[in-house]
């Protein structure tokens, strides 16, 4: 090669790197001209060119580490100690039951959703009861999937009755009652008591998971009964089969159970996911605790706290007489924005020596009968036995006691009558029937002689497994 074409050929390399560079800082410098001054100023990194004598290498050198670390964007954490606004969110964040993937979720997810207006007047019918749930299961250390058990068994509707004899929103059995210390007698049936089933519910939940050591059996066995699980569970391991939920025998019912409580939590952790509309529900406790009067009827304590009986009943389900007699049940529950209302409204109320009950006791006499007390007290014979619980295989003799009107009181029957819940197709125990203190139920005096008529017996029939 001769020595001119070598030369130029040296230059060419030694001089296009310089060319390059410079060429790149004219571009730069044009386009942040162009793009006038930004409203967060950059990391700007500073380029030296050598001169052109000078055949160093160009190096370009990195910020400092502080700085890299300032501008990287790190993804926003779920700070757990900072209260959500929304329940909904409480309730995602304390989801902690392992996921069951079975084709029937997917069959359960599609039900619900088929039925969009109905699932979404569930959620509003349970937004009464659910933060005080999800308060007591946080209390408890249980994971929070299990607020949404009330729709499975109720649809959160406290007044409900099974035929297997079950009621309330967590559908206790009499028998599984009684052990949770629930009581059921002629003036309450604590099942139906928000605050005492919920306790119960909660404490039996937590008993059956701590006797199997998982969820899915756990509410295996909430439905079909810890001993047939257990049972289930037995036959499998002498077959040397698994002995988890999806692997046990067991009745249709129960083996839908844990499919639908897995669609719902699927539905309520993305609500946007399948294009469904959770009603808004505020972290924000919906009703409070007042102590009650030794006496007083549901329609005065309707009235006092200015709310409609129904609204009333909602939250105090565990009544069956118009009377909220001064021993039975615990506190009345009442909205966080009616307790001020109440509290005013029954001081005035006391002050001016008004009655807390328009009811009083009625003793059956002789030649009485249920159509003649009916026609005194002008109601019909039907609403007597209602307002009483008497049923016809109740067989009614002198001495017997029933509630009816005070003469000259507003009691309004036929109101009171349509929101009290309906008795069970069980026999209810009478503990306690209506004996109230003198002429008025506000009235204090020597209690009326007291007799309970038995009703025929029946023929004994299969104890229903518990619940």
């Amino acid at each position: 090669m001769p020595n001119s074409l070598f030369r130029r050929t040296l230059w060419l390399f030694l001089f296009l790197p310089l060319l390059a560079a410079c060429a790149g800082n004219q571009v730069r410098s044009e386009r942040q001209a162009e793009a006038g001054p930004a409203t967060a100023s950059p990391v700007i990194v500073q380029t030296a060119v050598a001169p052109a004598s000078a055949a160093a290498p160009i190096s370009t050198p990195l910020p400092p580490l502080e700085t890299i670390r300032t501008q990287t964007q790190v993804p926003a954490l779920l700070d757990l100690t900072v209260p959500p606004d929304q329940l909904w969110q409480r309730i995602r964040n304390g989801f902690g039951m392992a996921d069951l993937h079975d084709p029937l979720v997917v069959d359960r997810q599609s039900w619900y959703l088929n039925r969009p207006d109905g699932l979404r007047r569930i959620f509003e019918r349970g937004g009464r009861y659910l933060y005080y749930i999800v308060e007591e299961l946080e209390k408890r250390g249980m994971p929070t999937e299990l607020a949404l058990l009330p729709l499975v068994e109720s649809a959160y509707n406290p007044q409900a009755v099974s035929r297997a004899r079950a009621m309330g929103m967590w559908q206790f059995i009499p028998a599984t009652g009684k052990t949770y210390d629930l009581d059921q007698n002629w003036w309450v049936d604590e099942r139906r008591d928000i605050i005492a089933s919920t306790d119960a519910a909660l404490t039996y939940l937590k008993n059956i998971y701590e006797m199997h050591g998982d969820w899915q059996l756990a509410l295996a066995s909430y439905n079909w009964g810890e001993h047939a699980v257990a049972r289930a569970i037995a036959k499998n391991q002498a077959k040397g089969l698994p002995t988890d939920y999806a692997s046990l025998t067991m009745p249709a019912e129960t083996r839908y159970y844990v499919p639908k409580l897995q669609a719902l939590k699927n539905i309520v952790a993305n609500p946007e996911v399948f294009g469904f509309h959770l009603p808004p529900l505020s972290n924000q406790p919906y009703f409070e605790t007042v102590m009650k009067p030794e006496r007083m009827d549901l329609a005065v304590a309707a009235k006092l706290a200015e709310m409609s009986i129904e609204e009333f009943v909602s939250l105090n389900p565990a009544y069956h007489r118009p009377v909220m007699n001064g021993d039975q049940a615990g506190p009345m529950l009442l909205p966080t924005n009616k307790v001020d209302t109440f509290l005013t409204n029954l001081a005035r109320h006391a002050a001016e020596d008004k009655p807390l009950s328009n009811w009083q006791s009625y003793r059956m006499a002789k030649g009485d009968t249920l159509a003649k007390v009916a026609a005194r007290y002008k109601l019909s014979e039907v609403r007597l036995r209602q307002i009483n619980g008497i049923t016809p295989r109740l067989k009614i003799k002198p001495g017997f006691n029933l509630l009816v009107p005070r003469p000259g009181s507003l009691a309004n029957p036929d109101a009171i009558a349509r929101v009290l819940p309906q008795p069970g197709p069980e026999k209810i125990t009478a503990v306690k029937k209506p004996t109230v203190k003198g002429k008025a139920a506000n009235k204090k005096s020597k209690p009326a002689a007291k007799s309970v008529a038995k009703p025929k017996k029946a023929a004994p029939k299969k104890k229903p497994r518990n619940k």
